[in-house]
């Protein structure tokens, strides 16, 4: 008799506890949203945009959350809103324990500024386009010529990555330019010589064959000696003197 009268003792508190939650989970549902949290996360580095910015962007919309029952507010919808702006690469919203409403961002970077017939334009380090409505002063290559949008979205984009990604040659490449017939020639930020490098195919090798050049015959002859480093063809350099 004991034991039946504790397991119903135990049943009884275990519907207790399921109800006070779910009374507690319907109060928060009914309760109103006060505040909401902006958190750019890579704030400290880019500066495209600020708290008050989105916070403005949802007010515009009618999306803004404060002062709305917790249980209306829709984040999906507030997530898609801010999602279009061009410059984030992530957005997450979501309610907190608390009754607030956070919305966590990421910005997208820059890799390469482009000048061709389609007008100016960034390309991020997604590979998307990015307009050049807002200021960056940070410096990055920059590409001109016979650019067309998916070629600055692919190889372009994946050779400015390159260049990004290794030291010495984020600091030396200056310009890219394409010619009518594609191919690539590179302007160096440190001598007086072109780059002709050709089509893409094969771009990490040609630029480490060019470095290896760099560093076993600029020592000996100078930074002035050649007009042209021609990179075009497999494993060779073909240069020409001033």
């Amino acid at each position: 008799m004991k034991r039946i009268l504790s397991i119903l003792a135990a049943a009884l508190l275990l519907c207790y506890f399921i109800f006070i939650a779910f009374v507690a989970k319907g109060e928060k549902d009914d309760a109103i949203c006060r505040e909401v949290t902006v958190v750019i996360k890579d704030s400290l580095d880019r500066h495209f945009l600020n708290k008050n910015d989105i916070v403005a962007s949802l007010k515009n919309a009618k999306l803004y959350p404060v002062d709305l029952f917790i249980s209306r507010i829709n984040t999906d919808k507030i997530e898609k809103h801010i999602a279009k702006n061009h410059l984030l690469a992530t957005v997450s919203v979501y309610k907190t324990p608390s009754g607030k409403v956070k919305i966590e961002v990421t910005q997208k970077m820059p890799v390469l500024r482009v000048f061709s017939a389609d007008g100016s334009y960034y390309v991020d380090d997604w590979g998307h386009i990015m307009p050049s409505d807002f200021q960056y002063a940070t410096y990055l290559p920059v590409a001109s010529g016979n650019i067309e949008k998916s070629l600055a979205t692919s190889d372009l984009y994946k050779f400015a990555l390159f260049l990004r990604k290794h030291e010495f040659w984020n600091n030396q490449i200056e310009q890219i330019y394409v010619h009518p017939n594609k191919e690539v020639e590179l302007v160096p930020r440190v001598g007086s010589h072109r780059i002709i490098l050709g089509d893409f195919n094969d771009f990490e090798a040609k630029m480490d064959n060019l470095q290896l050049f760099y560093e076993q015959a600029i020592p000996r002859t100078g930074w002035e000696k050649y007009n042209i480093i021609n990179l075009k063809y497999r494993n060779q350099i073909v240069c020409t003197k001033k």
